[in-house]
């Protein structure tokens, strides 16, 4: 397994999209007209975007499978008219990948819907190609508000100032969450010290539960990315879990509960689970005043998703906010950010470990 090579394809296969594949063919053609694309009229972007939810590598994380008509695509008039519209008034939310787009878009949507509703801000959901560019357009205030794993948070943090909002309630009622390390159900590996010269599958750079806390479960039981006999970035959680469940990976690191609901398909083991660590959470581009700041942290912790405002939704109990959210301080993030300047996330790695 070895790191993407640069250029669109680079972009597709981040998303799981292969070269050859309808789904590779067609997000290439999109990607090579923008970095960023805006998912004001959904509608029209979903007939694009869709397919993801078919992805050929047989991973199917329980979600339903839809039929899109791929020759209802996106054209560049109206690509180039989402792109360069602008609206002075209006408050862009990004997100990490976690599943597909798709599926990201259609759980985050209905939360921006209630977001209008409770603060009388205008939202638009961007979609990002990759984590990375994400926290670009946040630190440049391209982008007002996104959600990000804490991870991506003390990377954006570091560089751009960004402020946390508000973190996400898991199912325990806690503001924390794990990483599991997975292998293959038939796996002859049974601790986490085996998995010195085995092949491992993380998923982007900057995720926390699928990069830097399994490099922090790897380290603490003496494995070095040196240690591995190849590792690779898959780009999302989605395409982690695949490369175990194709066999292209002996091993992987993952969300916790995405992990256990493929251990109990029967479709993985869990070797490890890590300890907690800060939760996902919404987090501000420093460009947002303090009013809108206050006003959008109100709503988001009087959100209930469990309660009232459960039935505008779709899917959140797959989420990692699933019980709504809490606030967030910097401080929260300390222990994690001292692990995530040791292995090399913020500077210069202590004791040559490199990210």
């Amino acid at each position: 397994m070895t790191e993407h090579t640069s250029g669109v394809w680079t972009k597709a296969r981040h998303m799981g999209w292969g070269p050859g594949s309808v789904a590779g063919d067609a997000a290439v053609s999109l990607l090579r007209k923008a970095d960023r694309m805006p998912l004001r009229r959904y509608g029209l972007v979903l007939a694009t975007l869709a397919f993801t939810a078919v992805l050929s590598g047989g991973c199917d994380y329980g979600t339903r499978r839809i039929e899109i008509d791929l020759s209802d695509r996106i054209s560049t008039d109206e690509l180039q008219q989402l792109t360069h519209e602008e609206d002075p008034g209006l408050l862009r939310f990004s997100f990490d990948l976690r599943h597909t787009p798709v599926e990201d878009a259609r759980q985050y949507l209905p939360l921006l819907r209630y977001l209008s509703k409770a603060t009388g801000q205008k939202f638009e959901l961007s979609f990002m190609p990759d984590s990375s560019t994400a926290l670009q357009a946040l630190g440049e205030n391209k982008v007002q508000f996104a959600a990000l794993g804490a991870g991506s948070y003390i990377i954006a943090r570091e560089r751009f100032g960004v402020v946390p909002v508000v973190r996400g309630i898991g199912e325990t009622g806690r503001a924390e969450y794990r990483s599991v390390i997975i292998v293959p159900p038939d796996s002859p590996i049974h601790s986490v010290e085996e998995l010195a010269g085995k092949r491992f599958a993380f998923g982007s750079k900057t995720s926390t539960q699928a990069h830097l806390i399994p490099r922090i479960v790897l380290l603490q039981h003496g494995i070095r990315l040196d240690a591995l006999s190849a590792y690779g970035y898959t780009g999302s959680h989605h395409g982690c879990a695949d490369a175990v469940l194709g066999s292209r990976s002996d091993a992987g690191g993952i969300q916790d509960t995405m992990g256990l609901e493929l251990a109990k398909a029967g479709l993985v083991r869990v070797l490890h689970i890590s300890g907690y660590y800060p939760s996902s959470g919404i987090v501000a581009s420093p460009g947002v005043s303090s009013e809108v700041l206050a006003t959008v942290k109100r709503a988001l912790i009087a959100f209930d998703p469990q309660g009232r405002d459960a039935a505008s939704l779709y899917d959140w109990h797959k989420t990692e906010m699933p019980g709504g959210f809490t606030e967030s301080q910097d401080k929260d993030y300390e222990n994690l950010r001292k692990w995530a300047r040791r292995l090399g996330f913020l500077c210069e790695p202590e004791g040559g470990e490199t990210p």
